[in-house]
């Protein structure tokens, strides 16, 4: 006989404590998770903590919330530029209109060598 004796009974027996009956070709199954705990069956979010990191992330999400509500957002950021930008455009009309405004001092006229004439 080439195939595995099946069972009718076998048990599954999950790391909350939740067991289960089914057909298969082992005796006894264990699981760490199931359907009853679960968090897409449940609906509860459930962390399993290595090393401390969800204390970690927990931590820098706090962080990123309290930095949040006292950042600025880009309007303001936008607005700054802006204004930044206008008045460098001031000062730069400033610094023509005094540039313009400063007599000139008079060039000689250039001299002009005189074309010879051609002949058609």
């Amino acid at each position: 006989d080439i195939h595995p004796e099946y069972h009718k009974d076998a048990k599954i027996i999950c790391a909350c404590g939740n067991t289960m009956t089914i057909g298969s070709t082992v005796k006894e199954i264990k699981v760490e998770i199931c359907s009853a705990c679960h968090p897409f069956y449940t609906g509860k979010e459930k962390l399993v903590d290595t090393a401390g990191r969800v204390d970690r992330f927990k931590k820098i999400k706090e962080l990123q919330e309290k930095t949040s509500k006292t950042r600025k957002g880009k309007a303001v950021k936008k607005a700054r530029a802006q204004k930044r930008k206008l008045e460098k455009e001031k000062e730069k009309i400033k610094e023509e209109i005094k540039v313009n405004s400063q007599p000139k001092a008079k060039k000689a006229p250039a001299k002009t060598k005189a074309k010879p004439k051609t002949k058609k």
